[in-house]
């Protein structure tokens, strides 16, 4: 069986993944600091209580979108690092990382990830770099990777602006502005999904350690 370069490079980024920060007293070492625009797709009702504190008692299938602008994980600069997390909320997660990062953003992915992301990382069954299309207008934000795909539109107020919430109890929920979902699936070994019409937001994060 031969192995096609990009192939071989996905399986090193995923080896180097599950061998960085293996200690605690490495975590507790490293200082770190973030901004990132996040977008995500739930199938929760519009609104998510998630987002506001309170655990729904239905499934919660979820496509969270996390691009970084600016930021640092020790020496790593985090700037440009994006990757998308499918989910069902406290269950399980798989992690695709976007297949057009550096080298050195792959590195600095690895960093970030057990500090910033460790629910994420902690829940994951998969890491798994691949093509990852990100696609934004005024009526419509898409995302998409080979597995999951979301297709959402803001959600216009009485007065035809936007939709906005402060004050949630999250880092990760700066600058919230609240959405629908078109189009929200997924296809992968653990479930498929597909919704339209239910939850979804975007937000800014701010977080450091």
């Amino acid at each position: 069986m031969t192995i096609k370069r990009r192939e071989f490079n996905k399986m090193l980024g995923v080896a180097a993944i599950t061998q960085t920060f293996l200690t605690k007293e490495a975590l507790a070492d490293t200082a770190w600091s973030l901004e990132a625009d996040v977008a995500e797709c739930c199938s929760c009702e519009i609104p998510c209580p998630c987002n506001f504190g309170i655990g729904t008692k239905m499934r919660c299938d979820g496509n969270r979108l996390i691009e970084i602008t600016k930021g640092h994980a020790g020496d790593h600069d985090l700037k440009g690092v994006r990757f998308l997390v499918t989910f069902v909320m406290g269950k399980w997660s798989r992690i695709y990382v976007d297949d057009a990062l550096s080298e050195s953003q792959m590195q600095a992915f690895n960093a970030i990830l057990p500090l910033a992301f460790a629910g994420f990382k902690n829940q994951s069954r998969s890491i798994e770099t691949v093509s990852l299309t990100v696609n934004r207008t005024d009526d419509l934000l898409t995302y998409s990777t080979p597995a999951s795909k979301v297709e959402m539109k803001p959600l216009l107020g009485m007065d035809g602006g936007l939709i906005k919430v402060d004050g949630l109890p999250s880092k990760a929920f700066y600058d919230y502005v609240q959405y629908q979902s078109v189009v929200h699936t997924h296809q992968g070994p653990d479930l498929a999904w597909s919704h339209t019409g239910t939850n979804g937001f975007t937000s800014r994060m701010l977080a450091s350690g």
